[in-house]
């Protein structure tokens, strides 16, 4: 329920609303969470900054990596999808994680089935394809190449159904914090940057990732870090910021900037192959696995290919699809964005290059959400589960956000039932109301020439000291504000991470230390000080649940 508050300025909230748990985000992990939450009783409101169905969970294409009983290739097993998760994630994977929240996969998608997703069928059960570090076939997909859509339809159709409340263009800014430093709501703006007031005994941070830090990237304009910074502002910790894990393959488009069309590693799984302007390989000789190597290795791949300028190409290779018959039915998300470039991938190669695409780290929480502030949860990309370690592997995603998702739930309702959770009415205002910002065109431009694929010191201490130069404090009044800020501290943060890495593991190649350093198989904590400033803290245990 909504009730007004008294207010004169945009400094003040004009209305107030109480819920048991408030969750920020309408992606996969956020809506999952909010009907369980609902179905365990719990007086649930979500808070999304665009519309419903907006968020980054749509522009999925892959699908769901998971192992089906009697649906999956002879030999494979949720155990040896949990290896290739180990590989891929270089050595940084919290194991016990991860096994706990893979051997959730099944239940989680014949959840999501049961309530209406309807994947693609093959020969005998679900189709299934592989993707880049996986050894077997065990991706299930729908629409071809249009999972995210599905995923994110059918919950949104659920909701509806179900009637959970949900605050579309509103952004969360802050948490509000009891005097012992408990979650006890947040603090939100409306489309016309009208502030309100949410308390609740719970907050769950669905927010996705921060993709905009870059110039170019295969996330929605939204995706700007923004559940990171609370969190950070709230006194949570986070940890693997410096794995920014690049999308081999996105459309390339010249000087395209903010979202690009993203060509799903499954075009690769079906037989497609990576080549240079000149016509040669990309990845013949690079990794045992070819094409399907893990995306780590495939986007510094092309970044190096790329900077040998074959053929006179400096800027993007080639994905050769040619010989996939039925393209256009299989992947028809990736035929329709060629053919607003005039290509025909039956025809033409398509001209691809890497982007921003997942953020490997976020809010350190256990694998049902829990984080190290009481009554603040996180799940799906803002979250650092440990699922992921140093680069995630292909369509792990949507996974995770299926069951941590489904867990956060059950969790609130168990703190709540047991009475750990603050009382809302004991929430404070944010003494702050300001915080540090950068410009956003000078941001993006520093992070993308020396903080994506290849980075060195020298690289690092510029973006830093341009970071420093073009920030300024800046009230938390407007969206744009609020996201501004929360990208620079998830710069600063990420900075800060990879400076100190010296080493290239996963999604962090440092081209002045090549090699990985078993000194280094360890996790990096960040906090924020009393200043406002991510600063490191000691490195954290991989062994058990974070």
């Amino acid at each position: 329920m909504t009730t007004p508050v008294n207010a004169s300025q945009t400094k003040t909230p004009v209305w107030e609303a109480r819920a048991d748990l408030v969750v920020v985000g309408s992606g996969v992990a956020g809506l999952t969470a909010a009907l369980r939450a609902q179905e365990l009783g719990l007086h649930v409101l979500v808070v999304t900054k665009a519309a419903v169905s907006d968020g980054n969970t749509r522009w999925a294409q892959g699908g769901v990596a998971v192992v089906l009983e009697a649906e999956h290739d002879p030999g494979d097993s949720v155990a040896k999808h949990a290896e290739d998760t180990f590989t891929a994630g270089a050595g940084l994977c919290d194991e016990d994680a991860a096994r706990s929240i893979i051997d959730g996969g099944p239940a989680a998608v014949a959840r999501l089935r049961a309530g209406g997703a309807q994947f693609d069928a093959g020969s005998e059960g679900l189709a299934r394809t592989r993707e880049g570090g996986h050894s077997a076939f065990r991706v299930i997909h729908a629409g071809g190449d249009a999972t995210g859509a599905e995923v994110e339809r059918s919950l949104v159709a659920r909701a509806g159904d179900r009637r959970v409340p949900v605050l579309q263009h509103h952004l969360a800014v802050d948490a509000l914090l009891t005097p012992l430093g408990e979650v006890a709501g947040v603090t939100v703006l409306d489309r016309d940057g009208a502030p309100g007031v949410v308390r609740a005994s719970a907050v769950l941070l669905a927010s996705g990732g921060f993709g905009q830090l870059y110039q170019a990237t295969s996330n929605p304009e939204i995706a700007t870090g923004d559940g990171f910074a609370l969190a950070l502002r709230a006194g949570a910790t986070v940890a693997d910021v410096e794995f920014v894990q690049f999308h081999p393959t996105v459309l390339y488009t010249p000087g395209a900037r903010g979202r690009c069309p993203l060509v799903t590693e499954a075009v690769r799984g079906e037989g497609a192959t990576l080549v240079d302007g000149a016509g040669r390989s990309v990845m013949a000789g690079v990794h045992p696995l070819g094409d399907l190597a893990p995306r780590d290795v495939v986007a510094a791949a092309i970044t190096r290919r790329m900077g040998l300028a074959p053929g006179g190409i400096d800027d993007h290779v080639f994905l050769d699809a040619t010989g996939i018959s039925g393209f256009s039915k299989r992947f028809p998300t990736v035929h329709a964005a060629c053919a607003v470039l005039g290509l025909d991938p039956a025809v033409d190669a398509i001209p691809v290059t890497p982007a921003a695409h997942f953020a490997c780290g976020g809010v350190v929480t256990t694998v049902d959400g829990r984080s190290s502030v009481t009554g603040l949860y996180a799940a799906g990309e803002v979250a650092r589960t440990g699922l992921h370690g140093a680069n995630r592997l292909a369509s792990n995603s949507l996974l995770e956000g299926l069951v941590v998702g489904h867990r956060v739930a059950e969790a609130v309702a168990a703190d709540l039932a047991a009475g750990v959770l603050p009382d809302p009415s004991r929430g404070r205002l944010p003494s702050r109301t300001s915080a540090p910002a950068a410009d956003r065109d000078a941001l993006q431009r520093v992070m993308s020439r020396y903080a994506a694929i290849g980075r060195d010191a020298d690289g690092l201490a510029a973006a830093g000291s341009v970071l420093d130069l073009s920030t300024q404090d800046s009230p938390l009044w407007t969206h744009a504000a609020v996201e501004d800020a929360a990208l620079t501290v998830v710069a600063q943060a990420l900075l800060a991470a990879a400076a100190r890495r010296t080493e290239s593991r996963g999604c962090h190649v440092r081209s002045d230390f090549p090699t990985r350093a078993e000194s280094w198989q360890r996790s990096q904590l960040i906090r924020l000080s009393p200043s406002g400033q991510p600063v490191l803290a000691d490195p954290i245990a991989l062994e058990g649940a974070a």
